[in-house]
């Protein structure tokens, strides 16, 4: 009976208020982003001067289109679904439940990659990328916290 109208699993769920996610979301986003871009500079830190600083120039411009032409639109579509969400709703509400296993994935691959023969500049390159534009996109979640 009491599985059978939801009462337990409302019970189990971390809750908080709507309002709270936009700021979890930017938090994890920009959190994740600078993860990224610090491991990033380690990698380029030990290649010679020259080529460092172009490995970033182009993890940055392609950071920027990742955040224009991709990460922007997923936190706009999150960002509109979160304010839909009822006031009180689930702590990990701040994604839709398929992009969980789209970052599952995205940690598999980042793992695969480090452990793989790449070289490193080119690692530098996609992970500065992706965290230049979480990063830049975690701008849009803080927006809707801070009016």
């Amino acid at each position: 009976m009491i599985l059978a109208n939801g009462f337990f699993w409302r019970k189990c769920t971390p809750a908080i208020a709507r309002y709270w996610l936009w700021l979890l979301a930017g938090i994890l986003w920009s959190g994740v982003g600078i993860t990224l871009c610090i491991m990033a500079c380690y990698w380029l830190s030990g290649i010679d001067w020259p080529v460092s600083i172009q490995g970033a120039g182009a993890g940055l411009g392609l950071g920027f289109l990742i955040y224009y032409f991709g990460f922007s639109h997923i936190a706009r579509k999150n960002i509109h679904r979160i304010a839909q969400q009822p006031d009180t709703v689930c702590l990990f509400a701040f994604q839709a439940w398929k992009s969980y296993l789209l970052i599952v994935v995205m940690m598999l691959l980042g793992y695969t990659l480090r452990h793989s023969p790449v070289p490193r500049l080119i690692l530098a390159v996609i992970y500065s990328a992706i965290g230049t534009g979480l990063t830049l996109s975690s701008s849009l979640y803080y927006a809707e916290f801070f009016p």
